[in-house]
């Protein structure tokens, strides 16, 4: 399934993408809260398991549906912390 491959390659990306924003912010900022920056990692690492799961998880009903709702946590979430590196 093209789909599902797509979902976790986009998952992929967008984590990726946030954790270098992170890190690049940290690089150019020495000055700045590095505890701050590891967090945003982290959180971002453990969105990455939880999606990455929740994509592997066959036992649901409405597969369609339930990998649209995936999607858009990766939407959601993605965008929470793309927030919080707005704001270091």
């Amino acid at each position: 399934m093209a789909s599902i491959r797509d979902l976790k390659q986009d998952i992929n990306f967008v984590i990726g993408d946030i954790i270098d924003a992170a890190l690049i912010q940290q690089d150019t900022n020495p000055d700045a809260d590095v505890a701050a920056t590891e967090a945003i990692v982290d959180d971002s690492i453990v969105v990455f398991d939880e999606l990455i799961a929740k994509v592997n998880d066959k036992s649901v009903e409405n597969r369609k549906a339930h990998l649209k709702s995936v999607r858009q946590d990766l939407e959601t979430k993605g965008g929470e912390l793309i927030e919080r590196i707005n704001k270091l």
